[in-house]
């Protein structure tokens, strides 16, 4: 009888630990979530979320969803980790533009300080967003009466920096002590669970038939093939060859062997998608915050940043594959790359070595262009989602695409590869038939 991988991965001592330490900090994530500020008045704020409705808050949904309703509890992780998230993509992109900082990064123990530096400007970051978001639950009018709006503000700043640290923390202790990647599962998780009040409010709209049924299933059906297509995309490699001539280092004789460069459809993953959504969104943020949307000015400007709207869903496409071009070009340097194949002793088969640069860069602009056009669809279908069929929960286009679907895909493919490697490990066959996740060859 083949044996079932679920009960293997309970079978094996240590991944039996990882997994197990891996959901309680996650119910610890889900516990904090819900706990609010100090000076946050629980019954106004109860009476102001059934008034508002599900949808329709703006900003407030958009990060809701993200931070796995913590944000609309006003809660002890409201910001979530994407202050830490974004930051450490600012800081990567700082290494490969600034030398200095790639100098840093390359010393011994330059890792390390690399991280410092970015648990520092998260601090710094967490600072900046509280001080723009925590005027929210001043202008609903849900602070407990008798604070003094500067005392609330530096409560709370404190507090929800310290949340977003703490939830660092936590993603740090299931990288070493638990299973997958810490920081990545967290997101999971806020996602994952608005997914069933998502799917209720979709099964309220339609028995109050504001939703035909028959759109719903072609959604439904439609999120399943794009599930698999990123699935597809994510897995899916261009594997250029490179043979290493046979060498001699000091006393030891190396045969010459073949190997490749795999280069991903989409090597930059979703960061094109929260680069650019984050852009788009700070206008929204200061005048959600500040009321600056009195001024006629600020008016103009977040109507025509409305998410969706033709200005707001073209700026968000371009931005998209800028982003896509400039972090693959950073970070894939086909240069370097060609660097280290020539110090190596190694060829690409059929190019000449002054040429290789030149090949490298032509194979990744083609990968890139489709790639990029593919994120930007996913990325879009949120708000396609809502223009096409009026009264569609904004909740559920959320998890239809987007930031979201895209997260909670890779997520769950990493995840699975870390446990198969564990029971390959103990002999064990793996969680996909065959036992081995493939990746797509292109």
């Amino acid at each position: 009888m083949a044996n079932n991988p679920i009960a293997g991965i309970f079978r094996i001592r240590d991944l039996r630990n990882r997994v197990l330490f891996t959901l309680g900090i996650l119910v610890i994530h889900r516990i904090g979530s819900v706990v609010p500020i100090p000076g946050i008045d629980m019954g106004e704020l109860s009476k102001y979320l059934a008034s508002s409705g599900t949808d329709g808050r703006g900003i407030v949904d958009y990060l809701d969803f993200f931070s796995g309703g913590a944000f609309s509890n006003f809660s002890l992780f409201m910001l979530g980790v994407m202050p830490y998230i974004t930051t450490s993509i600012i800081m990567q992109v700082s290494m490969l533009v600034f030398p200095a900082l790639k100098r840093i990064a390359e010393e011994e123990g330059g890792r390390k300080k690399i991280q410092r530096y970015t648990r520092y400007a998260t601090v710094f970051v967490c600072l900046l967003q509280g001080v723009a978001l925590l005027r929210l639950p001043l202008n609903y009018n849900v602070v407990v009466s008798g604070i003094a709006d500067w005392q609330f503000m530096i409560i709370g700043m404190l507090t929800t920096t310290a949340g977003t640290i703490f939830l660092m923390w936590l993603g740090e202790q299931i990288n070493v002590k638990g299973v997958g990647n810490g920081i990545s599962l967290l997101i999971f998780t806020g996602i994952v669970a608005r997914m069933p009040n998502a799917f209720m409010v979709m099964i309220r709209e339609i028995r109050a038939q504001n939703l035909n049924p028959v759109f719903v299933i072609l959604t439904i059906v439609m999120f399943v093939i794009v599930v698999i297509l990123v699935v597809y995309e994510q897995q899916g490699l261009r594997k250029i060859p490179v043979n290493y001539a046979g060498r001699i280092v000091g006393r030891k004789q190396y045969r010459a062997q073949g190997s490749y460069i795999p280069f991903k459809i989409n090597p930059s993953g979703v960061i094109p998608v929260i680069f650019a959504s984050s852009i788009l969104t700070i206008p929204i943020q200061l005048s959600t915050s500040f009321a600056f949307g009195n001024s006629e000015f600020w008016g103009k400007v977040v109507t025509a940043l409305n998410t969706n709207g033709p200005i707001y869903l073209t700026l968000y496409t371009l931005l998209i594959i800028f982003f896509a071009y400039f972090y693959t070009q950073v970070s894939l340097n086909p240069m370097e790359i060609s660097k280290q194949i020539r110090e190596n002793g190694g060829s690409i088969p059929g190019i000449r070595s002054e040429n290789m640069e030149l090949y490298l860069t032509r194979i990744l602009n083609r990968i890139v262009l489709p790639g990029s056009l593919f994120l930007s669809m996913i990325a879009l279908i949120p708000s396609l989602l809502i223009i096409a069929i009026p009264g569609f929960p904004q909740q559920m286009a959320y998890i239809m695409g987007g930031t979201s679907l895209l997260i909670m895909v890779g997520v769950d493919l990493d995840t699975m590869s870390q446990i198969e490697g564990h029971l390959k490990m103990h002999h064990h066959d793996g969680l996909t038939k065959g036992g081995k996740l493939r990746s797509r060859n292109l």
